[in-house]
């Protein structure tokens, strides 16, 4: 799945935007792949009219220019900070960011980006454009930001609420524990305003505990000896509880489905993977169940 694997990193040549070019290489390290950076902006023309640099004889010229500028500082940065064996040639685009990313993330496997970045017309909004890209793109997103800490990667959580498209995130989680050696848990949460009247919370974690037992016997049975799985009752939301945990455990990563089963007694994964990604400061990669049939 992730071997030889093709990462897409988005760049805005802030110091921010290096993390994810960071993570990026940590994934090409472990899965023998390669980064091809890709910056996006939106000429200053589109947003203030045609007088503020011309868009007389010479403007087609001036894009090139500013183009062929952008792509080797683009080079540039990449080399600085990642090794050159793992570079492939950077990519400028113009247009919106998010969807200059998604477009150009289908030749991909994987898009690494981060979640904060400088703002300005001519810069990626990485805030932003992370959270569309999240939502949209058709392969799996990993989210980080400036206090991550991925690499070595040690310790992952993946989440469940039981549904077949959060399923989905289980062999992207494996095959990563498989090849890092890391730690995998697999955690299911539940809030007490899920609990129906004539229910106990003791039926209800032992009913999900066996549902977690089968899930570990199907798909994780082959690396047992890494891997644990765990009912969390909280009165927090399901994205507090997860931020919590992440923080008593201290993971390197942490792996969801962007679309879940919705419903009092399932985590809704959709807005919870959002929520989670805008909460902690572990990297997420976030996999969307409906791109990743399509694709």
């Amino acid at each position: 799945m992730f071997d030889n694997i093709k990462i897409l990193a988005p760049l805005d040549f802030s110091n921010l935007s290096l993390e994810g070019l960071k993570a990026a290489q940590t994934m090409a390290k472990a899965f023998n792949g390669t980064i091809t950076p890709i910056h996006a902006y939106i000429p200053v023309t589109e947003m203030d009219g045609p007088y503020s640099i011309g868009l007389g004889p010479g403007a087609n010229e001036d894009y090139e220019e500013i183009e062929e500028t952008l792509v080797d500082r683009l080079n540039e940065t990449a080399r600085e900070h990642v090794d050159e064996k793992y570079l492939n040639e950077g990519i400028i685009t113009v247009g919106n960011p998010a969807y200059s990313i998604v477009e150009a993330s289908k030749d991909y496997d994987m898009i690494a980006i981060s979640t904060h970045g400088r703002t300005g017309f001519s810069r990626l909004i990485l805030g932003s454009v992370a959270e569309k890209v999240l939502r949209l793109a058709h392969v799996p997103v990993l989210v980080v930001e400036k206090e991550s800490q991925l690499e070595p990667i040690e310790r992952i959580m993946v989440t469940t609420d039981f549904s077949d498209n959060s399923a989905i995130a289980f062999p992207y989680a494996k095959e990563i524990a498989q090849k890092t050696k890391a730690s995998l848990d697999l955690l299911h949460i539940i809030s007490y305003d899920q609990f129906e009247k004539n229910q106990t919370s003791d039926s209800v974690i032992s009913l999900r505990q066996q549902r977690l037992d089968l899930i570990n016997k199907e798909y994780f049975h082959d690396i047992e000896n890494q891997f644990n799985y765990e009912v969390i009752v909280s009165e927090d939301t399901p994205h507090e509880a997860i931020r919590k945990k992440d923080l008593e455990e201290k993971y390197n990563l942490i792996i969801m489905a962007t679309v879940g089963r919705t419903g009092l007694d399932y985590l809704m994964m959709g807005s919870t993977t959002a929520n989670v990604v805008r909460h902690v400061k572990t990297a997420v990669l976030s996999i969307n169940p409906k791109r990743s049939e399509d694709s």
